[in-house]
């Protein structure tokens, strides 16, 4: 009598695993789909009031989206965190955006988040003497370099006949520009929003405001374009969480400022005060595609980046269209 051969259970049982393990990867225990991870570094400033509100609320969430949230506090580091890989997608200032994509053609633009012309401001000590952009040379004026501060910085001051390298630019994060300013170890310090504000609540004064120059400053969103051609689900669900949060600012003010006021510092009167300098919504239109080619033929001209970017690249999507 021929001898039956044993059934081999374990390629069996390894089958079975594997099955298991892939349909883990989708399910959750009770059957529904797991939450699409989405790495997003974005900034702990009033500029970042979308993200920030659809990520508190739970609107990312509610489409099925877990986001690890990374904040900074400038545009430079949540570029860093995409350029390392630590991000799937950063925002940052157009200044920081445009020096992102001449340092690698890996990324790409997605949409504006916010804008606003005078969210950038020149901040001076309550018993300065100095009164106009001309009184800054020679002085110690605090920029964090890299930003889009930092080129409107640059561009006021061109734009008013005055040499940068007059001005003693000191390389500083926002966070540390108060207490300097205050200590006397600067003259004075430009930063967007909520920095200007929080040294207003201390006794500093303006002296100028970056606007006026015809650019919206516009805070992008960037991405890895491979990864972004692979996420075009989880990208239209990000969108929908980000347009909600846009008709949450709109309807509820004074709870946005509340919420803007715990992660800032400011008071929720000022806060409601200062997210007024700023328009949000994703936008990338034509007015926004003119400021970013604007603060681009400068950064050039100054010697900041060695080539144009092309916007031509950029991820289009018609955010009009996703509900």
């Amino acid at each position: 009598m021929k001898r039956l051969r044993p059934i081999k259970t374990n390629h069996f049982f390894i089958v079975l695993l594997l099955s298991g393990f892939i349909l883990n990867m989708t399910l959750t225990a009770d059957g529904s789909a797991k939450p699409l991870n989405i790495r997003f570094a974005f900034q702990d400033r009033i500029g970042s009031v979308l993200p920030i509100i659809a990520y508190e609320k739970g609107f990312f969430k509610d489409q099925g989206l877990e986001i690890k949230a990374l904040r900074f506090s400038s545009g430079p580091a949540s570029a860093e965190a995409l350029y390392s890989g630590s991000a799937d997608i950063a925002a940052m200032g157009d200044t920081t955006a445009i020096i992102m994509m001449t340092r690698s053609d890996k990324f790409t633009i997605m949409a504006s988040h916010a804008t606003g012309e005078h969210r950038h401001r020149i901040m001076v000590g309550k018993d300065s003497t100095l009164q106009t952009l001309n009184d800054l040379e020679g002085r110690r004026v605090a920029v964090k370099k890299g930003t889009s501060t930092y080129g409107g910085l640059l561009a006021a001051l061109t734009g008013s006949g005055i040499s940068p390298g007059s001005i003693r630019l000191m390389d500083l994060t926002p966070p540390t520009m108060v207490d300097a300013l205050l200590a006397g170890s600067i003259d004075a310090f430009a930063a967007s929003e909520p920095t200007p504000s929080l040294a207003e609540q201390r006794g500093a004064v303006e002296l100028a405001s970056l606007g006026g120059l015809g650019n919206q400053y516009p805070i992008m969103i960037l991405g890895n374009r491979e990864w972004l051609g692979r996420k075009k689900t989880e990208m239209e669900k990000f969108v929908k969480a980000m347009k909600r949060a846009e008709d949450f600012i709109s309807q509820y003010p004074k709870e946005t400022a509340r919420i803007m006021s715990v992660q800032t510092g400011l008071s929720a009167a000022t806060a409601q005060k200062v997210i007024k300098r700023h328009q949000y919504g994703l936008r990338l239109d034509r007015p926004i595609l003119d400021s970013l080619h604007q603060t681009a033929r400068f950064l050039k001209e100054e010697r900041i980046i060695d080539r144009l970017p092309d916007f031509s690249t950029i991820v289009k999507m018609d955010f009009h269209d996703i509900q």
